[in-house]
């Protein structure tokens, strides 16, 4: 009765309709904030009403968005179902909406005057759907209040390892060991910071994670070795995805002790498509499946790995090639039976925690601090690492949307957070690339990463004068590491972010609520990125 039809997917709906909704509104109101993670400007724009800037609601649905469009309310690869309302007269405030199904949210904001300061109402329109009505209000009064209110709720950032705060360095992918040493070996040359080399899917054997290719990678213990006696670390990208092959080890485990997602029958393993080809995917709403996940990053589990190696994780929203939205259907069923639709925005952050959880684990009774990327998320991933804005573009239009959506990003407490420098699709020229360093060198989580259809854009690459340039910009980020360091442990302790929108250091004074192309580094630093050509 039920069934509903996307493309050639079907959704058999067994349960009929239960999504929940209610309106919230804002008294004395017009500005509002949150909702990450889209690719718009910081404020909440009208989605409704006469003047509505987007004509669909903001929607949360974690999602693999494929060079994503700019200036748009769709969903993107993570959510947080966070509303934050500045104003002069009632202060901050904000609602946190518990819900982990899909959800859309309408803004509306009605005006009394002009400007700023204008007297007005902010609503709001949620509606999930499923799960249950599960609000949290924040009273505030003011942005320390309610950040140290949200950190309770939710968590506090713990502090990174030290090297994590410094220039990472990535492509899709450095081909062998040759080429990664040719790479460290140039930044030692010419004096440019960084503190990390990453590795992308190609490293493995045919995407099988936990593995190497022995014919371009023969001896990664010696390469991350010879890496740390200079000073640097390594970083392998691991995914849920788990290539269906019964020769694999990790495969052979998993279906043995029934760790995978079930069909809607809730019978036979689950396969999707995505990078290694037929895949299953590892149910890490169970706790028995994120412990046995965890044991994966053991010394003696994971060959070739190393102390000095951490992990990235990447398509977990989670991605499926040959799914409705290139993602699972709904009414596939975990190991407790519950449907795909009331967990899916939470796939990620449990991904996450998993993999944080056994780089702790791999190194018992040592004080060993671990680093995850990942680039799905949800309310809480300030607890497991960093999370950076996905699959951007090498145009000035993705450097300029950069700072808003890691503020936005920031308003909700997600603070170790980036945009990849020089984007990751296409090739920048000379001032762009440069331009981007510059900015991404004040931002939280700092990496230069590139597509492998991208030409190579190592900062040498584009010439001595503009390596300069970029070198420069790269010192000055290091030049200030024991700054950014206590920013870190202040969000730690505090809750407030670390890459500030201007109305959280300066709540009274309502000319800055609209800004969104300059910021604050912790309450003291000021940073305007050039993100215009010439």
């Amino acid at each position: 009765l039920w069934d509903e039809k996307f493309s050639d997917h079907k959704d058999s709906k067994p349960h009929g309709p239960t999504s929940v909704g209610a309106d919230i509104s804002f008294p004395r109101s017009n500005h509002l904030f949150g909702l990450p993670e889209h690719a718009s400007g910081l404020k909440l724009l009208n989605t409704v009403g006469d003047d509505a800037h987007y004509k669909e609601p903001y929607r949360l649905y974690n999602l693999d968005v494929f060079e994503y469009e700019l200036d748009e309310s769709m969903a993107l690869y993570g959510e947080v179902p966070l509303v934050i309302s500045q104003s002069g007269k009632g202060g901050t405030v904000g609602v946190f909406w518990f819900n982990p199904t899909e959800t859309f949210v309408d803004v509306e904001t009605t005006e009394k005057g002009n400007g700023a300061a204008a007297a007005g109402t902010a609503k709001t329109h949620w509606i999930s759907e499923s799960g249950i009505l599960d609000l949290f209000f924040l009273p505030g009064p003011n942005p320390q209040s309610l950040y140290r209110q949200y950190g309770r709720l939710t968590g506090r950032m713990p502090l990174p390892p030290t090297f994590a705060l410094g220039y990472h360095q990535c492509r899709w992918n450095y081909r062998d060991e040759e080429d990664v040493y040719a790479v460290h070996n140039k930044f030692e040359e010419l004096d440019y910071p960084y503190d990390v080399l990453w590795l992308d899917i190609e490293h493995t054997d045919g995407k099988r994670y936990f593995t190497w290719d022995k014919g371009p990678f023969p001896n990664p213990i010696t390469m991350q070795l010879t890496l740390k006696a200079q000073g640097r670390n390594m970083v392998t990208i691991v995914d849920p995805h788990i290539k269906r092959d019964d020769k694999y080890y990790i495969h052979k485990e998993a279906t043995a002790k029934g760790l995978y997602i079930k069909d809607k029958d809730g019978i036979k393993d689950y396969d999707g498509w995505c990078w290694p080809g037929s895949s299953s995917y590892l149910d890490f709403t169970n706790q028995k499946v994120r412990d046995w996940w965890a044991e994966q990053f053991a010394y003696n589990r994971y060959q070739g790995s190393t102390p000095s190696l951490y992990t990235w994780n990447d398509m977990n929203e989670p991605s499926v090639f040959n799914g409705p939205e290139v993602s699972m259907q709904k009414d596939l069923k975990n190991l407790d039976g519950v449907e795909h639709r009331e967990w899916h925005n939470l796939y990620g952050i449990l991904f996450q925690s998993a993999t944080a959880d056994g780089l702790v684990r791999r190194n018992e009774g040592e004080n060993v601090r671990p680093f995850v990327l990942s680039r799905s998320f949800f309310a809480g991933s300030q607890k497991y690492g960093a999370i950076w804005t996905g699959d951007n573009e090498s145009s000035w239009a993705h450097l300029k949307i950069a700072t808003p959506m890691l503020l936005s990003l920031n308003s909700a407490a997600l603070s170790f957070v980036g945009a990849d420098v020089g984007g990751f699709f296409g090739n920048p020229d000379a001032e762009l690339m440069t331009r981007w360093m510059q900015a991404g060198a004040y931002t939280p989580f700092f990496r230069g990463h590139a597509h492998h259809d991208s030409k190579r854009r190592e900062p040498w690459v584009f010439g001595h004068e503009w390596m300069v340039r970029m070198r420069q910009a790269a010192i000055s980020r290091y030049a200030l590491l024991p700054y950014w360091y206590t920013l870190f442990r202040e969000a730690g302790v505090t809750g407030m972010p670390v890459m500030r929108a201007m109305w959280m250091q300066y709540p009274k004074l309502e000319g800055l609520y609209d800004i969104d192309d300059q910021y604050l580094v912790g309450s003291d630093l000021l940073v305007k990125p050039v993100t215009d050509a010439g």
